[in-house]
């Protein structure tokens, strides 16, 4: 008889292994198992009683329960209605229960309720659309306390001239204060990931900086394209002086404007940068003072990135 190959075992939580549930690798489920690590991140977000606390991917809820016992609610943000039950279990009968509000289905595409913190070991293929999310949420909250891939960790707190600054790092650096807090490695979790982790902190800016983020990403978006080339290059391809263009021909019909006589974007793109001194500047030394300045001069010119 032929030998029959034997099935290759998921790894399993403890504490979800009688019921059978295997863990996900499309939502990037990797439960963080060492309670040091917890309770150095519920240490650093500074909880207060009062604190109404948002985590997202909460697992099978041993962040949660430790959360539960030191504020006033949780919310607990998870798509696998699997975890979400064996959560629901595992403070069910206890005075904790009162406290937890689960949401199920998708973070990025929830409204979210107002929230005093966030606390979270996130599922690291949504972490830029997710700290997007939580910075442009209204109202503020006081602080994210957050765990990510070590290497995006980095591009957040990265400063102009470091190899891994780029276009996440001046956004998010644009909207909040952020720090590293401490490195987290693999086996800290169960499964344990492929990549080593770190947590950070983030802090919005309150009141958040005077400028349409929209059109902050879309400049952004442009100059980081080509990072070590100039501006210059960077405004010269084809694609952006025609948006640009576009978006400019917009701005002049709302406001019943011609367009002038010979004009020329390119010309007119150049010649804002030569006024600024930035033609041969690049984005990687640029930091936020220069790209308020860059957009402000864009604008004032009726020239608009979204």
């Amino acid at each position: 008889m032929p030998k029959v190959k034997s099935e290759k075992r998921n790894r399993l939580h403890h504490e979800v292994q009688k019921q059978g549930i295997l863990f996900n690798k499309e939502f990037g489920q990797h439960i963080l198992k060492n309670p040091l690590v917890i309770t150095s991140m519920l240490e650093k977000a500074a909880i207060r009683s009062t604190d109404v606390i948002l985590e997202i991917g909460p697992g099978t809820g041993n962040m949660t329960v430790r959360m539960l016992e030191r504020c006033k609610k949780v919310i607990a943000c998870e798509i696998d209605t699997r975890l979400a039950a064996e959560l629901q279990k595992r403070v069910q009968a206890t005075p904790m229960q009162y406290k937890l509000q689960i949401l199920i289905g998708d973070f990025l595409k929830a409204d979210l309720p107002f929230f005093d913190l966030c606390i979270a070991n996130i599922p690291y293929q949504i972490s830029s659309p997710l700290i997007f999310k939580l910075l442009l949420h209204r109202p503020l909250f006081r602080c994210a306390v957050l765990m990510f891939q070590r290497e995006f960790a980095q591009r957040l707190v990265a400063k102009p001239g470091e190899k891994l600054y780029c276009r996440l790092s001046v956004n998010t650096q644009l909207l909040a204060r952020v720090d590293m807090l401490m490195k987290v490695g693999k086996n800290n979790f169960k499964p344990p990931p492929k990549v080593e982790s770190s947590v950070v902190r983030l802090e919005p800016k309150n009141p958040p900086p005077p400028v349409n983020f929209t059109e902050w990403d879309g400049l952004t978006r442009v100059a980081f394209l080509r990072k070590n080339k100039t501006l210059a290059a960077a405004f010269k391809i084809n694609s952006v002086l025609e948006m640009l263009e576009k978006n400019y021909k917009l701005h002049l019909s709302l406001r019943n404007k011609p367009i002038e006589e010979n004009f020329d974007m390119q010309a007119k793109v150049v010649n804002i940068l030569e006024k600024l001194n930035m033609a041969n500047t690049r984005a990687r030394s640029m930091d936020l003072d220069d790209f308020m300045r860059l957009l402000l001069a864009f604008n004032s010119e009726g020239i608009h990135f979204n």
